[in-house]
């Protein structure tokens, strides 16, 4: 890191010193990953010279690994035909993504300045849903056919590769255009180049459809290692690739989406970061979700003021309330972030919810006995011995009650917290709604009842 900040200082230090020659050179060595960082430590007025410092192959790369900000002022920068040298470069699926994050008018102008053949494919890339593997993918593969020998292959790929997002994997298609096998870039390279690729392709593929969903897609590539998966339509014919990295770009989108729901935010479009996020937008991202679980939390209100009498008449089972609830939440929330990775990972389908319930339950008893032992032993010791707010006359009954409403809970909380996910899974919803906010609402109440109901069985004066 401190290496790095340095490269940063010195890169700095030549634009101050505008020495553009040992600028150019230092840029030439940097990742482009790297160089698109170094353009929040310049200001926005240099951030036009510093691209143009760039060579050509590598102002693509950068412009690519840039914050959507940014992009937007380098364009607005560029001229018609310095706009169109960075289009050309760019492999079609990128161009699609920065045209998403565009205002109109600078998508006006990106269409503008592409090819009539770029232009074609961008719209009908464009038109794919925003969720679906079309919409990730990317045009640009190398396509062989099956009499084609391995020697005709290397010539395809030295004359096209420049243009294709990735040559390790090779498709072999069909005159119809239908996927019918795989060839990678190691196969090609230990067989004879007499061989015909029908004779070395590997036929059993895995592909997508254009509908699939692109978190399936993360989900493939997770399971198989795969760099690339072929994309058809609905007859097998070949459309397109997914990359590795778009894959991986879909993988954390879907993560973090998953996170801001389970702590019960709205996820954000786009990729803005927090800091570049307004108030208003973290704002709205976040009412709806405390409206709902402000309303939610009215079940609970209700059910402590059906029983204000019975806590009128043993002041104590108020000081437990917030043990009770808090233990009880924690437990269904312990389940449920389980079982929300298990269902993202492909670990459990909606007919191991059985075996899930069994597992949880053992869990769960034993859990139970160890906290309502524990809960025991500090009510006798801090609540009865140290604070004293216990009577004798309580200090059987007001323990059996918070111990045995402990039990219930947290056995209630480990299988709603594990079965709830699975079952808004099976009906198509995202699972992780269900995860802590939900979960600890449902709990809460579900422990109180349990909690007054224990106390007007088990203790005298108290209906």
């Amino acid at each position: 890191m401190e290496e790095k900040n340095k490269k940063t200082e010195d890169i700095v230090s030549m634009l101050t010193a505008r020495d553009f020659a040992s600028l150019r050179r230092a840029l030439c060595d940097e990742n482009p990953a790297d160089i698109a960082e170094l353009f929040e430590e310049v200001a926005k007025e240099q951030y036009p010279l510093v691209f143009r410092l760039l060579p050509k192959e590598l102002a693509a790369e950068v412009f690519v690994e840039m914050d959507s900000d940014v992009q937007k002022i380098v364009i607005g920068a560029f001229s018609d035909y310095e706009l169109q040298q960075v289009l050309d470069e760019l492999y079609l699926d990128d161009t699609v993504d920065l045209i998403e994050e565009m205002p109109a008018n600078v998508v006006s102008r990106i269409l503008r300045n592409c090819s009539p053949a770029d232009r074609q494919m961008i719209n009908q890339l464009l038109r794919y849903p925003k969720d679906s593997a079309g919409s990730i993918m990317t045009t640009e593969y190398v396509n062989l056919k099956q009499d084609m020998t391995v020697e005709d292959a290397f010539s395809l790929i030295r004359r096209d590769a420049i243009d294709k997002e990735t040559i390790y994997t090779c498709y072999v298609t069909a005159p119809n255009r239908k996927l019918i096998g795989i060839v990678s870039a190691k196969t090609l390279m230990i067989s004879p180049l007499d061989k015909k690729i029908g004779d070395i392709m590997e036929q059993n593929v895995i592909s997508v459809n254009t509908q699939t969903d692109k978190e399936e897609v993360g989900f493939l590539f997770g399971k198989y290692s795969f760099l690339a998966l072929p994309v058809v339509d609905t007859e097998g014919r070949m459309l397109g690739i997914i990359t590795f990295d778009d894959a991986m770009d879909v993988i954390s989108e879907e993560t973090e989406e998953d996170f801001a729901v389970m702590a019960a935010i709205t996820p954000s479009e786009g990729d803005a970061s927090y800091l570049k996020t307004s108030a208003f937008s973290v704002f709205k991202a976040r009412i709806p979700w405390l409206l709902l679980l402000t309303l939610s939390a009215t079940f609970t209100g209700l059910i402590i003021s059906s029983f204000e009498a019975s806590l009128s008449a043993c002041v104590v089972l108020t000081a437990f309330i917030p043990m009770l609830m808090g233990t009880g939440g924690n437990c269904g929330s312990q389940s449920s972030v389980t079982v929300i990775r298990g269902l993202s990972l492909g670990e459990i389908e909606f007919h191991d919810i059985f075996t899930v319930l069994w597992k949880e339950l053992r869990v769960s008893l034993l859990c139970a006995a160890v906290l309502a032992a524990m809960t025991f032993v500090k009510i006798f010791l801090v609540d009865y011995l140290l604070l004293h707010v216990l009577e004798p006359a309580e200090m059987l009954t007001v323990p059996l009650t918070v111990c045995l409403t402990m039990c219930v809970t947290v056995v209630s909380a480990k299988l709603i917290g594990c079965a709830l996910p699975i079952l808004v899974k099976k009906l198509g919803l995202d699972p992780a709604v269900m995860a802590s906010p939900f979960i600890t609402t449902i709990i809460d109440a579900l422990s109180l009842a349990v909690y007054f109901a224990f106390a007007v069985w088990l203790i005298p004066g108290i209906s």
